[in-house]
């Protein structure tokens, strides 16, 4: 007798394959995001047939082959690393007779899995029909046949696939027009933060690098944050307490990925933008990652699409407690970021001087002044503006260490009355 609570509970196995440059885990890391159960990988020969002519983009023989092996391995799906034309994903199916398709299909699956506000859902489904419009054809086969009509009396009508299509690029518009609303309300909020003149800093960085446990490290807040890809779908942001009683705006963004879709970034312009307007980035990398640099490559990359290149960066190695401290890896990382900032969102390691250096960025260099007390109206500007650390009244002056934007008014106030040794001045 079948046991139905286990069928329901089988994972759904998958034959995982690669391009010859694509070898890597990342894959198996999306797949392992949906619960599937990976059978087994392979790699595709470097050299195959090229053009149209192919049908499966490999040789009949090595498609075949891999036919074979998912029978064998009783896979229920192929998964493929690189990108797959609608074409070929039919010719695929048709072959093996098991559900195929690629990278930018599972990524939408994990978004669609995550998505929980009303912004993320509408983002997920504007790109997923985006992703599924070309695809109509290979998803009903014979149905795409002629509807109603009759001959002589009127035309023959349109077929299913020019139905459904039409109602697709229909239901694109309407998501976009709902999307444009989200996006009305997100700018409106943030005009309503700029009326209190708090600088922003946006946490960027690739997917699971662990931004969302820094934010909760440096903000004492409890924002969703566990070891799997994409858990953080929507923006989230914090205040971040600095000395002197002033706030930082401390936002966490959404992961990248390499090879992210181009649907994706279209319909996650919105919630990217964050990163656009941001006063400073803070770039996670997660440090024990074999493939720091490539992530570092595709974070920047991202970043240039979506118009974020003219903001201030600070690279940060998070995670930096799993390399024991005679580690190679340190040197490593040393060398290859010399200057990174290595923290640990775990054990707080780092953590002060990464705030030391956000506080710098965005609000300045801590510097000491000393200013009399006929120049009253220059002390209350000062300790209005929140950027004094200390004070001190002494008989005939005013002393305190505050920070003040270089690019701020309040800095070329200040600086006829700075006592540190490198005054900008001197």
């Amino acid at each position: 007798m079948i046991d139905l609570q286990a069928e329901q509970e089988k994972k759904v196995r998958c034959l995982l394959v690669y391009e010859p440059e694509n070898i890597g885990n990342e894959l198996g890391g999306l797949v392992s995001a949906l619960d599937m159960e990976i059978a087994e990988s392979l790699v595709l020969p470097s050299r195959r047939p090229q053009g149209n002519a192919a049908r499966y983009g490999v040789g009949t023989g090595k498609a075949q082959q891999i036919c074979d092996l998912a029978k064998d391995l009783q896979a229920d799906c192929i998964i493929f690393d690189s990108q797959i034309t609608p074409t070929r994903q039919r010719n695929w199916e048709n072959l093996t007779g098991i559900p195929v398709f690629d990278r930018h299909e599972v990524i939408l699956r994990i978004f669609a899995r995550r998505a929980k506000t009303k912004e993320a859902v509408l983002q997920v489904e504007l790109a997923s029909l985006a992703y599924s419009l070309p695809r109509l054809a290979h998803s009903y086969g014979d149905m795409a046949r002629q509807r109603g009509g009759s001959y002589g009396s009127k035309g023959a009508g349109e077929t299913k696939l020019e139905l459904d299509r039409r109602s697709v690029q229909s239901r694109i518009a309407q998501v976009k027009r709902d999307l444009e609303k989200v996006v009305r309300e997100r700018n409106t909020q943030r005009k309503k933060r700029g009326r209190v003149p708090l600088p922003g800093c946006a946490l960027v960085g690739y997917t699971n690098a662990g931004k969302s446990s820094l934010l909760n490290a440096l903000t004492g807040s409890d924002v969703l944050a566990k070891d799997q890809l994409f858990a953080t779908l929507d923006p989230t942001t914090r205040r971040l307490a600095i000395p002197g009683g002033s706030n930082i705006l401390l936002t966490d963004t959404v992961g990248f990925i390499s090879n992210l879709p181009h649907t994706l970034v279209e319909a996650f312009k919105s919630t990217l933008e964050e990163a656009v307007h941001a006063d400073l980035l803070v770039i996670v990398l997660d440090a024990q990652e074999a493939e720091i640099q490539e992530h570092y490559n595709t974070v920047c990359s991202v970043l240039e699409e979506i118009g974020a290149t003219q903001n201030p960066r600070i690279v940060v190695l998070n995670k930096i407690d799993l390399l024991a401290h005679n580690d190679i890896r340190r040197i490593f990382l040393k060398k290859e970021f010399p200057t990174a900032l290595q923290v640990s969102a775990c054990t707080t390691e780092g953590l002060d001087e990464l705030i030391r250096l956000v506080c710098e960025k965005l609000c300045g260099p801590q510097k000491k002044y000393r200013l009399p007390y006929d120049n009253f109206s220059l002390i209350e500007l000062a300790r209005k503006s929140g950027s004094i650390v200390s004070q001190d009244w002494l008989d005939n002056c005013f002393e305190f260490t505050a920070r003040a934007s270089k690019d701020g008014k309040l800095y070329e106030l200040l600086q006829p009355y700075c006592i540190d040794k490198d005054n900008a001045m001197t």
